[in-house]
């Protein structure tokens, strides 16, 4: 065999497989990213209790099961329970059937059989509050609705369509549609 067959052997093998790898590594552009609707994680039978910017508790959520959804980072929620502390440290629980938390953690929505109840010791005299939805917004200590909300308090109930709260000073209004009944104590 001759040297320049020899060579020209070589760089014909060196040349296919450069070429190879040029096509096989080759850039193909940026992948399209699909959701698939996954989670990233479930939590089953938990309490989480959430800190304000202060480091002081702004809402305790028990539950059981939560799932964080990878697309948006929301979380899903079944029949969560909310545990709001007022300026005295006393809590307002909220209950429903389905929960849904923002990304962020700024805002709450609870969907379905939603209940309200005040804190049992404290100033505030036992008040219950009833409606379809409600709208909870952990950092700000508030939450409102613009559905139909019962509200029972010792001897007085309270009905009204759209309702806000405030759980920093305990109060509480109606936005329209307000009535009210004196229940007299026997």
């Amino acid at each position: 065999m001759n040297w320049r067959t020899a060579i020209g052997a070589t760089l014909l093998v060196v040349a296919i497989l450069s070429g190879w790898s040029l096509l096989r590594n080759r850039d193909k552009g940026p992948q399209a990213v699909v959701d698939d609707g996954s989670v990233d994680y479930v939590l089953h039978d938990f309490q989480i209790v959430m800190l304000d910017d202060e480091g002081k508790e702004s809402t305790t959520l028990r539950a059981p099961r939560l799932e964080r959804l990878r697309a948006d980072q929301t979380l899903t929620i079944a029949t969560p329970v909310f545990e709001m502390p007022g300026q005295d440290g006393n809590h307002w629980t909220l209950r429903s059937e389905t929960g849904w938390v923002s990304a962020k953690g700024e805002e709450m929505r609870l969907r379905g059989n939603v209940a309200g109840d005040s804190p049992t010791v404290g100033n505030t005299p036992p008040t219950t509050f009833r409606t379809t939805h409600l709208n909870v917004f952990p950092k700000e200590n508030r939450a409102r609705t613009d559905a139909l909300v019962t509200m029972t308090r010792p001897g007085m109930e309270q009905s009204g369509v759209g309702f806000e709260l405030d759980s920093n000073n305990n109060t509480y209004h109606f936005l329209s549609q307000s009535k009210g009944r004196y229940l007299p104590r026997r």
